[in-house]
């Protein structure tokens, strides 16, 4: 399944319609920001695990803590325990984003036109279920360390090579700061909120 399944799928209509309960959006402003921030963590994570420690440490939080259970009562989650659920997603969003949250979060705020005070704590409340949702995926396709660039890029909609190279892979990494302004996340931003 990838994100675009994800999103349209009943689990992807339930985050939304608690993100809009929560963070006082309607509908579509939720779906907008759910739709552009899914993408954004996705791709953060995928950059990380480029390198072999990134790979490592991502694999070692899904295998700790992120093995998917979290899915199972979601709405649930959503609905009462927001303040665990963020704090762990603080977490997540310090290791994928680093000091580039704030431009993050408001690159998110500039495309959806949700003000970044809602951004950051819908990152936050979106990262433990992104990580929960890639632990689900990696255990039910038994990938290794090695092999989680590639889950998510299949996440991401475009792990598959094409003849001439290319994939998602390719893009984050060749294309990744297009403008030269040495910050990479606003182009990844560019690429995945482009999709809506």
């Amino acid at each position: 399944m990838d994100i675009t399944e994800l999103l349209n799928s009943s689990l992807g209509q339930s985050i939304i319609q608690n993100v809009a309960s929560q963070f006082g959006m309607d509908q579509k402003e939720a779906s907008g920001a759910v739709s552009a921030a899914i993408p954004t963590i996705l791709a953060g994570m995928t950059k990380n695990a480029q390198s072999k420690e990134g790979a490592e440490s991502l694999n070692r939080a899904i295998e700790s803590k992120h093995d998917g259970s979290l899915l199972d009562n979601l709405s649930g989650i959503l609905q009462g325990h927001t303040q665990e659920l963020q704090q762990d997603g603080d977490g997540i969003l310090g290791h994928v984003f680093g000091n580039k949250r704030s431009a993050v979060e408001q690159g998110i705020s500039n495309k959806t036109g949700v003000s970044s005070s809602k951004i950051g704590p819908l990152l936050s409340t979106l990262a433990p279920i992104v990580m929960a949702y890639l632990g689900k995926e990696k255990r039910q396709t038994s990938t290794n360390a090695g092999g989680l660039g590639d889950l998510l890029g299949g996440l991401m909609g475009g792990a598959k090579q094409s003849r001439s190279g290319g994939g998602i892979m390719d893009l984050i990494s060749g294309a990744l700061d297009k403008d030269g302004d040495g910050d990479a996340m606003d182009d990844i931003l560019d690429m995945f909120s482009k999709k809506r």
